[in-house]
């Protein structure tokens, strides 16, 4: 027995930090008495979620390993990011609400007066290596330290992806709070943050910060850092509301009936965050395409006429098997086809979205390689990709495409390397 207890304590001992840790104690004890946990894991709204590629690994394998589309996953030269800087965000929005993607699922977003940072991922790869897993296919926009002062930081989940611990620590060090699903604060305490200075929420359950209040939303998703998915932390979509203004990040989600009880419950929305990019017919279930974003979005604002949405989850790390540019094609032309309005910065770009324009231009474009048989025919593989019905949307998308040269990957991005999205 002593020699199985050595043991142990050495697969401990080897444990990444980035690994995080498990509930237990209270935290756990509190996870038991939720509506949400059954059968010892956190259940997802409308019932079990595939959560792992589908299919036999060797067609997967096929797939992710295809010499022909694997360059198409990166952009062929160096992504067109916005230098922010001090000055782009030391002015207050002149609507009350700004937000800056920082490429991924990290936004900054001021709102009414306040500033609240989602999923900040500023580590060069996401996963528990330095050495190893998807590396950043763009810089982030300004060093994390440049920031400035953040009144409340959102996790939506525990994925490497949106749970950063070179972030993290670093923004331990500030007086920052932190809004984050059941569970995951055990994560947080490990690494630094006291327990003081953590608002940890079921689905359905909110606290205030500085004016804002800080809704957790349910989502249909998963979670797990180590080795086994113990489903022992919640995912969850966040609604943040102010005196004037309000506003909807998704997190990592599938498509669900959900969205539609979250807009009437709480919206409509100055401004959407909508995960557009990762997912794939191997996991349909826990990741959203353009058009069911688009859906998603519409959902949640009873129809096209109010705010505009922003596609997150994309274009800066490479986590499935569709080219790099496709949800950003795909947005824009599922946009087109039900008239919604969307907003296309470029990763560190500020934009005010209740302002009179935001911005629109497809900046992807002129460093995406070319779909195999042309731009064209790319487009028409989009188009079929996410459903879009309307032959006119399609035409328009088409007429306005910028033609680039076909070419080899830039330096930066050569072979990058790539991991399922789970």
């Amino acid at each position: 027995m002593a020699g199985f207890r050595t043991l142990s304590s050495g697969l401990r001992a080897l444990r990444p930090e980035a690994f995080g840790a498990d509930p237990s104690g209270e935290r756990m004890a509190r996870i038991r008495r939720s509506p949400h946990f059954k059968d010892g894991v956190f259940q997802n709204p409308g019932g079990p979620a595939r959560t792992r590629p589908s299919g036999s690994t060797l067609d997967f394998a096929k797939v992710f390993f295809d010499k022909d589309t694997r360059p198409r996953r990166a952009p062929k030269g160096t992504v067109p990011v916005h230098s922010t800087t001090l000055a782009d965000i030391a002015r207050p929005p002149a609507t009350g609400l700004r937000l800056t993607w920082m490429g991924h699922s990290s936004v900054l977003a001021e709102i009414d007066g306040r500033r609240v940072l989602f999923d900040p991922v500023w580590g060069e790869r996401c996963s528990p290596f330095p050495f190893a897993g998807p590396k950043r296919l763009h810089p982030v926009p300004l060093p994390l330290a440049a920031l400035g002062p953040v009144d409340v930081v959102v996790i939506s989940h525990d994925h490497y992806d949106h749970l950063d611990l070179p972030s993290i620590k670093a923004l331990a060090g500030t007086d920052t709070l932190f809004a984050v699903p059941l569970g995951v604060g055990a994560h947080l305490e490990h690494w630094g943050v006291s327990a003081d200075r953590l608002r940890e929420l079921d689905w359905h359950e909110a606290t205030k910060i500085g004016g804002l209040t800080l809704t957790a939303t349910p989502a249909r998703h998963f979670c797990g850092r180590g080795l086994r998915n113990t489903q022992h932390t919640l995912w969850a979509s966040w609604v943040v509301a102010g005196d004037e203004h309000r506003i909807y990040h998704s997190g990592d989600t599938g498509y669900f009936d959900g969205f539609k009880e979250i807009g009437a419950e709480h919206g409509p929305f100055d401004a959407t965050m909508i995960q557009i990019g990762a997912y794939s017919d191997f996991w349909p279930d826990i990741h959203m395409t353009p058009e069911e974003g688009m859906r998603a979005h519409l959902d949640l604002q009873g129809g096209p006429e109010h705010g505009p949405m922003l596609p997150i989850h994309w274009a800066t790390f490479n986590l499935a098997t569709h080219p790099w540019a496709d949800p950003g094609e795909g947005t824009l032309a599922a946009a087109r086809a039900v008239g919604a309005a969307v907003a296309l910065p470029r990763p560190g770009e500020p934009f005010e979205p209740t302002a009179e324009t935001v911005p629109s231009q497809p900046w992807w474009r002129g460093v995406a390689l070319a779909p195999a048989g042309g731009r064209a025919a790319g487009e028409a593989l989009v188009g079929a990709g996410v459903k879009t019905a309307s032959d006119a949307a399609a035409a328009v998308a088409q007429a306005d495409t910028v033609s680039d040269d076909d070419g080899k990957v830039g330096k930066g991005t050569e072979d990058p390397e790539s991991l399922p999205a789970s």
